[in-house]
This record gives structure tokens, C-alpha cells and sequence, in this order.
């Protein structure tokens, strides 16, 4: 088991900035990699970025890709993910999800299906 903790999110101004935290705690050795997903109102879960321990990113989603930057802590097993510029359209409860029986590369690591473990999520709301 690999429980997640997702912590950072609120209200934010749009143009404004939000660094959202994910801490790991059991297994996290046998993790493969790390990533955040996001889900708007009625719309399905979406993937924003991923990560490995070592920090090679593993995928970008191109609505977040210049305007956000994913970082891994592995003193404190602690995936950060920081949100610049942002827009109404990026509010959405956040998830940060664990891969641990699967090994995902490039655009698989961008797949709901590659992740084992998640977290209960995190709420962002962008106002203008």
C-alpha cells in the first residue's frame, strides 16, 4: 500500500499561483513513478503531469505545459506540483496518483491505468 496525501489546494485569483503537495508514505520504494491528475465539474479525470523519484519527468499535458512545473522530494516522499498563470479552467479537485505494479513510459504514464494507488484529492478554485 502506498497512501496519498494531497494537500495545497483552495481559491485562487485567476493569473494567480498554487503549489499543490502530495505525501507518500508505505512502499514508496517499489513506485515508479508519480503523477497528478485533475477532474472539472461533470467532466472525467484528466492527466496534468508525472514524475519519477530520481525527477525525470515522465509526461506533460499540453494545457499545463509552461505554466506548471512538478518537483519530487525524496527526503520527505513528497511530489509537488506548482500551477502559474492560472485559469478558470483549471479548477478541479486534484489527484496525485502512484505507479507501483506497472512501469509506464512517455505517454503511458499520462493513463489513468498505469497508476495503482490515489489519493483522495484536493480541491482548486480559480476565480476571476
Amino acid at each position: 500500500q502506498v497512501p496519498l496525501v494531497e494537500s495545497g489546494g483552495g481559491s485562487v485569483q485567476a493569473g494567480g499561483s498554487l503549489r499543490l503537495s502530495c505525501a507518500a508514505s508505505g512502499r514508496t520504494e517499489r513506485t515508479s513513478a508519480m503523477g497528478w491528475f485533475r477532474q472539472a465539474p461533470g467532466k472525467e479525470r484528466e492527466f496534468v503531469r508525472g514524475i519519477r523519484w530520481s525527477g525525470a519527468i515522465t509526461y506533460v499535458a499540453n494545457s499545463v505545459k509552461g505554466r506548471s512545473t512538478i518537483s519530487a522530494d525524496n527526503s520527505k516522499n513528497t511530489v509537488y506540483l506548482q500551477m502559474n498563470s492560472l485559469k478558470s479552467d483549471d479548477t478541479a479537485v486534484y489527484y496525485c496518483a502512484a505507479a507501483s505494479f506497472h512501469y509506464c513510459t512517455g505517454y503511458g504514464c499520462a493513463q489513468e491505468k498505469a497508476y495503482d494507488y490515489w489519493g483522495q484529492g484536493t480541491q482548486v478554485t480559480v476565480f476571476s
